[in-house]
């Protein structure tokens, strides 16, 4: 039986292969969100993060172009949490389909959990992110 840590870490790196084939523009968009997500996570709190994300993502994100690609690698972010935290089998969320709402419609004690396991989480991904995507300045 696989450890918290390794499930964690498998899922991280999972993600990563799933988003390899994408554009440069996005692999570089991609990376520099993931980085700035857990030090937001602790100034705002998991619920202004995963918002802005959202928000950033927009209505319909497209790959088609720069801007394109931008908004799609804050949807992606955000719908690799989202995955995580409401995965079936140990999910702080199971079977949830939208992130945001679950966090907003349970109590404290488990949103602070989540924003915990999402910290977690993301310590793996911002790794294999840096080893697997390149650098890149976005704004």
């Amino acid at each position: 039986m696989k450890s918290l840590e390794q499930l964690r870490a498998a899922n991280a790196l999972a993600r990563v292969g799933q988003l390899r084939d994408k554009s440069e523009k996005f692999r570089k968009s991609y990376r520099a969100y993931v980085d700035r997500l857990s030090p937001t996570i602790v100034m705002n709190g998991l619920g202004q993060a995963l918002a802005s994300e959202r928000s950033a993502a927009g209505a319909s994100p497209h790959t088609d172009d720069e801007k394109g690609a931008d908004k799609m690698a804050h949807q992606e972010l955000y719908s690799s949490l989202q995955a995580w935290l409401c995965r079936r089998e140990g999910g702080v969320y199971p079977g949830q389909n939208d992130l945001l709402h679950a966090l907003m419609n349970n109590d404290e004690s488990v949103y602070l959990r989540a924003q915990a396991e999402a910290l977690a989480w993301l310590l793996w991904h911002k790794k294999f992110c840096r080893a697997e995507f390149p650098r890149g300045e976005v704004d």
